[in-house]
């Protein structure tokens, strides 16, 4: 299987440091069920080409206990070893990790920088769908995956045999994508929509396939066309994989939205009162930070961190001496460094540092931390994955503390422009009343020992409370 791309950038040979591959050496690599080889056909300061060949050893193909291809023949005819499909998207990956992740130390610039790109795949499987895909409608699925991104494609559909007509179209398209784009960028469209469009897996589809998916497709995947269809494909149609990306996405679209939305679901002035009239973020990271000097934390955890607010005051408190942000998403993470001056502050960095993680599944990183913070988190969660996040935090994490904040459902109607039973936020899942909420935080501590306390946050309503609602567990003794 061979993919090709070439830029017209000047000078052209630039392609060679974006991917960390020299122009003038070929180098292989052993992959999954073989070798890939990569070189330059063509080398010139106007036209520069690198290629990508994998192979397949059919023999090791067969006898690897991932195979996925059935039928009667499926050990003796095979097209693995020849149509580009997930055993390319892997090779993509070994061969140019440091170029898909848009790192280039001898160039940063460029690597932020889109330039023209043409990429040629002569046979490209598309079997996507339960069913096997051939002719136009294999044409068209691959415009369609391409298109919405700003590639122009050229494809043209291959027969299976020229030799006798009637046999039609094979689902192997010779596909041509033309485009201006960061080569990272170009990198990850292939990564993710190859395995796509082959529709099979030569690998278990696990857990883990869901953070690859969305380090690869965070900037993009959210908002296209065809997402549905990408992150089931991609999942093998697991449900309960297939959803926690998808709700992990929405999330990805929402920080893309607006990041101050995040840090302020709410109308951002409350003036009930004057003392109060000072934006209700503010207020609740007021009385995060006094809880933990209050629990005398050290060590933190900001889970769902965001682009970065509270991890801001945190850091210029010296009680807190070691503190992790994180987020599922990268790009808001990369806001949080930019926000923290991570890149040139050594003070802060030796403060303060940024995790990709999702709460969905546990990380033994995480465990051990004086105190963990979930600002403004649960409620962007579907209610029936809750429970693992939970149990993430409080049973495989375990902090000392675990502080919780979360909206007050009766106090919305006071808000102007929102009525009773409205949401704050598009993304919320759920929002409790006060009587919900207590009855999650007393259930939650029971099950992992920790005592709790509710505490309201920002001006008091006499009838409807809080507009935000606080809880504090604290780890029993001797636990």
């Amino acid at each position: 299987m061979l993919l090709t791309i070439t830029t017209t950038h000047h000078p052209a040979t630039d392609l060679g440091f974006l991917l960390h591959k020299h122009p003038d050496r070929a180098q292989q690599l052993t992959v999954s069920h073989g070798v890939a080889h990569v070189f330059y056909p063509e080398a010139t300061r106007d036209r520069c080409t690198v290629a990508l060949l994998v192979e397949v050893d059919p023999v090791a193909l067969v006898r690897g206990r991932s195979q996925r291809h059935s039928g009667p023949l499926a050990q003796y005819i095979n097209d693995r070893p020849y149509a580009a499909g997930s055993q390319l998207a892997v090779a993509l990956r070994a061969a140019f990790a440091t170029a898909l992740r848009g790192r280039c130390e001898s160039h940063p610039q460029l690597a932020q920088t889109s330039i023209p790109l043409s990429i040629h795949v002569p046979s490209l499987s598309v079997r996507s769908g339960r069913e096997s895909r051939s002719g136009q409608d294999g044409v068209d699925l691959i415009s369609r995956l391409f298109s919405p991104l700003g590639w122009t494609v050229t494809a043209a559909t291959q027969p299976f045999d020229a030799t006798v007509p009637h046999w039609g179209a094979a689902p192997y398209v010779d596909t041509r994508l033309e485009g201006t784009f960061r080569l990272a960028d170009a990198l990850s469209h292939l990564y993710v929509l190859l395995p796509v469009l082959d529709g099979g897996h030569h690998f278990w589809v696990t857990e883990t396939e869901v953070s690859k998916l969305l380090r690869s497709g965070e900037t993009w995947l959210s908002t296209h066309p065809e997402r549905d269809l990408i992150t089931s494909v991609y999942l093998a149609r697991s449900r309960p994989l297939v959803e926690s990306a998808n709700e992990q996405l929405d999330m990805f679209h929402r920080i893309a939205d607006g990041p101050a939305a995040i840090e302020a679901d709410a109308p951002a002035e409350v003036t009930a009162s004057p003392q109060h009239n000072i934006p209700l973020a503010e207020l609740r990271r007021r009385a995060v930070l006094e809880q933990l000097r209050r629990a005398d934390a050290q060590r933190i955890l900001d889970l769902g961190c965001g682009p970065g607010a509270l991890l801001d005051d945190l850091r210029h408190d010296t009680q807190f001496r070691e503190i992790i942000g994180t987020d599922v998403s990268a790009y808001a993470l990369r806001q949080a460094e930019r926000k923290l001056h991570l890149d040139r502050d050594d003070a802060a960095r030796s403060t303060v540092r940024l995790r990709q993680s999702s709460l969905m599944y546990t990380d033994p990183a995480l465990r051990g931390f004086d105190a963990a913070v979930l600002m403004e988190v649960i409620e962007h969660i579907n209610p029936d994955r809750l429970p693992a996040a939970t149990h993430s935090v409080f049973g495989a994490a375990r902090p000392r503390t675990v502080i919780v904040t979360t909206p007050n459902a009766e106090y919305n109607s006071l808000f102007p422009g929102l009525s009773a039973g409205e949401f704050r936020h598009a993304d919320h899942r759920f929002e409790w009343s006060r009587t919900e909420f207590q009855h999650w935080a007393e259930a939650t501590a029971a099950t992992y020992d920790y005592s709790t306390e509710l505490l309201p946050v920002g001006p008091l309503h006499p009838d409807r409370g809080a507009p935000t609602q606080m809880a504090i567990f604290t780890a029993r003794s001797g636990t």
